[in-house]
């Protein structure tokens, strides 16, 4: 027994500010709101964070618009509204992070309650796993691409893996490269990663527009693509250009809920607002315009359209490519890993490092906050990421796309109940202490731990898009429901929205506010500015005694 005592207090996280956390529950110090010196993102750094994230499939994501009939501009057009729309809501989910320096396990604590919370948080911190599995797969091919550029004979590694296993010796060998590569970045402390944004921000522009300008020299021209006009017209045009905005709103809903995780980290509140509301649309409205250029060169060269850059960059490499051929796809291949790794390694929201380990970890701090702490929680996530075998699941992209659709409908609901909570209900007010106790009559204990008023709104923005969901993995349902679940965001936000202020007003929570006011009313940061000062006072003293001692 004392042995297995030793166990479970060596596996234990260490507290740093255990006196300054008004806890009756177990927690971390990851969980407690950011300290002022580890606010240092600017409005440069979340600039750098959002040109760090989505990379690849923001590349190909015209792509299924021009399939569906589609001209290039406007799918580019489709680009710019779909990720125009969807930036103020990062913004304002993003807000309270920002504002109070707490992170999403927190800021959802307010909305669902102490124990509520956790199922939340339990699904995002699922699917951050998964995604760091997804980007690792990813950035596998990239490292085969760059291997193969500095060394040619690695394209013909024989297989020594069984069929069932969904790989090959070769794919399997760079997929483990690349996982091995992405562990050393997970240990980094939140608050100084954001010097990798600013690397991947410069290198990762120059690879597109090398590429893009590379494409155009082989292919003497911009390709078909750019010329070939829509094929649809009327209200087939404008429900494509609907569901298309919906697939750029999909993309982008885990960064949104994950948006307190780095706004926690702000210099000032004001940091993230303007840096994002300008850099989202434009930085994926110019890779998206670098995807379909390239593409369209690659129809002139090849004779037939190749999406992805990285399937491209492989076929740069068939035959007998020359050494200055060869040199610059591994500089390309390169350029592509650092971006995967920025989208695995950070928040489990799709750019490994950005949206992945750091979002996991933080969701993960929450469910076992005995036992991990953000660091600890990253590298839980690349393990789960390596054993779920995720070349399986991105082989079969129909179903992997129904996941992913499904998966937007539960976060929206979410988001719909979080944003209303702050916005309208407490209308910004927080009680930080609360945050951090299970006492009856704290304001987020609500009934035992759960707020039932939200999980009312979660489920009816839920169910909103249950049918349109079933239409989606191809069962025959009417076109209204079909037409319901192209505009998933916004159905599942606005009914849980509205469903959980109506049920606020009908009965209303401790703390609800009637004029809008960005205030923590338990005082915590000046309380533990005040701890900090008797602490360091009580600390010079005895330093004073010791030396008169000495004298």
């Amino acid at each position: 027994m004392d042995f297995a005592r030793q166990l479970v207090k060596a596996l234990e996280v260490p507290h740093t500010r255990e006196e300054r956390a008004p806890s009756d529950l177990q927690f971390s110090d990851d969980l407690l709101p950011v300290p002022i010196e580890e606010r240092t993102w600017t409005a440069f750094s979340y600039v750098a964070f959002i040109n760090s994230y989505r990379f690849s499939d923001s590349w190909m994501i015209t792509s299924s618009m021009i399939v569906m009939g589609m001209s290039w501009w406007q799918a580019w057009l489709t680009i710019w509204i779909g990720y125009g729309v969807m930036t103020p809501f990062v913004v304002l989910l993003g807000r309270p992070g920002a504002v109070f320096h707490v992170t999403f396990p927190v800021v959802n604590r307010a909305s669902f309650g102490i124990f509520g919370s956790l199922w939340c948080v339990f699904n995002r911190a699922a699917m951050a796993c998964i995604w760091y599995g997804v980007q690792s797969s990813i950035g596998g091919s990239c490292v085969l691409v760059m291997l193969r550029a500095i060394w040619p004979s690695v394209n013909n590694i024989p297989n020594s893996m069984p069929l069932s296993s969904g790989t090959n010796t070769r794919d399997f060998m760079c997929f483990l490269i690349f996982w091995v590569i992405s562990l050393p970045f997970i240990w980094p402390p939140v608050h100084t990663i954001r010097h990798f944004f600013t690397f991947k921000t410069i290198i990762a522009p120059i690879a597109c527009l090398i590429f893009m300008i590379w494409c155009i020299v082989k292919a003497k021209g911009v390709g078909p693509i750019v010329k070939q006009p829509a094929t649809i017209h009327g209200s087939e045009l404008a429900w494509a250009m609907i569901s298309s905005v919906g697939i750029c709103l999909s993309n982008l809903i885990t960064l949104t809920t994950n948006a307190p995780d780095f706004g926690s980290r702000a210099k000032t509140p004001s940091a993230p607002i303007i840096s994002q509301l300008l850099s989202i649309p434009l930085s994926y409205g110019l890779v998206c315009l670098f995807g379909v250029i390239v593409s369209s060169s690659s129809q002139t060269i090849y004779g037939e359209v190749i999406w992805s850059p990285v399937d491209l960059l492989g076929m740069f490499l068939d035959g007998d490519p020359s050494p200055a051929t060869r040199f610059g796809v591994w500089f390309i291949a390169f350029s592509l890993i650092i971006a995967q790794l920025m989208l695995c390694t950070l928040p489990i929201s799709r750019t490994n490092i950005c949206a992945n380990s750091v979002s996991a970890g933080c969701d993960l701090t929450a469910l076992f906050p005995r036992f991990i702490n953000i660091r600890r929680g990253g590298y839980i996530s690349a393990i789960v990421g390596l054993v779920m075998c995720p070349w399986n699941l991105v082989s079969s992209s129909s179903r992997f796309s129904s996941y992913m659709s499904a998966y937007s409908v539960f976060l929206s609901a979410i988001a719909g109940v979080m944003a209303t909570e702050y916005w309208f209900v407490r209308k910004g007010h927080y009680n930080v202490a609360d945050f951090y106790v299970t006492r009856k009559g704290s304001w987020y204990w609500y009934n035992y731990g759960f707020n039932p008023r939200a999980y009312a709104a979660y489920v009816a923005g839920i169910a909103i898009n249950v049918v349109g969901f079933a239409g989606d993995t191809g069962r025959p349902v009417p076109a209204a429901a079909t037409h319901i679940f192209d505009l998933s965001f916004f159905t599942g936000f606005g009914i849980s929205s509205i469903v959980y202020y109506i049920l606020s007003r009908m009965f209303p929570v401790p703390g609800a506010a009637d004029i809008f006011e960005e205030i923590d009313v338990s005082g915590y940061e000046e309380k533990m500015a005040s701890c900090d000062e008797d602490t360091k006072s009580k600390e010079d003293s005895t330093e004073k005694e010791s030396s008169t001692i000495l004298i």
